[in-house]
């Protein structure tokens, strides 16, 4: 668990359970050399999907995002809220019908790919979550650049760099 107070507990819609089960239904039969498989899909779907279900996880804590899926692959990643570029929400016409959206998280070191560092879909007050990161973030990024201003060891490393600059340029003159 993470040293950092945790502000917020993403919980997950339970009709993302069913979302997932007419999506793969629906790939396994558009793939058409995997429609053998749909009788497995249809009995050991569920299945699979409530062990999905249970894994996820996703903790806005006061310094990071913390996500956790899987119950065969288990993936957790962690993204410093500092380092948060965007947080797009999105609904697209199958999501509205399930009353689902996904929170598309991206970061500075995403640029130039199409491809968001974190999706989480499913997620109860997506839009509200959304707004707790940004608020969150705000406040990190802030308190970091108010306090490297403010700090007076910051004053005191650059009077040293300011002196050691000095020495340096004596010495060149000197030769």
């Amino acid at each position: 668990m993470s040293k950092y107070k945790l502000l917020k507990k993403a919980e997950f819609n339970p009709k993302l359970k069913t979302y997932h089960y007419i999506l793969g239904t629906f790939s396994l039969f558009f793939a058409i050399l995997t429609i053998p498989l749909i009788p497995l899909w249809l009995i050991f779907g569920p299945i699979m999907i409530n062990k999905y279900f249970k894994k996820l996880e996703c903790d806005l804590t006061s310094r990071s995002l913390r996500f956790k899926k899987g119950f065969l692959f288990e993936v957790e990643k962690t993204i410093p809220l500092d380092k948060i570029q965007d947080v797009t929400f999105k609904e697209g016409p199958f999501l509205r019908f399930f009353g689902l959206s996904i929170l598309k998280v991206e970061t500075a070191g995403n640029s130039g790919t199409t491809a968001a560092d974190l999706n989480l879909i499913g997620i109860i007050d997506a839009y509200d979550f959304r707004k707790m990161i940004f608020d969150q973030r705000d406040n990190v990024t802030s308190n970091t650049s108010n306090s490297l201003l403010n700090s007076d060891s910051v004053i005191d490393i650059l009077n040293e760099i300011r002196k050691s600059i000095k020495n340096i340029e004596q010495k060149i003159l000197k030769e």
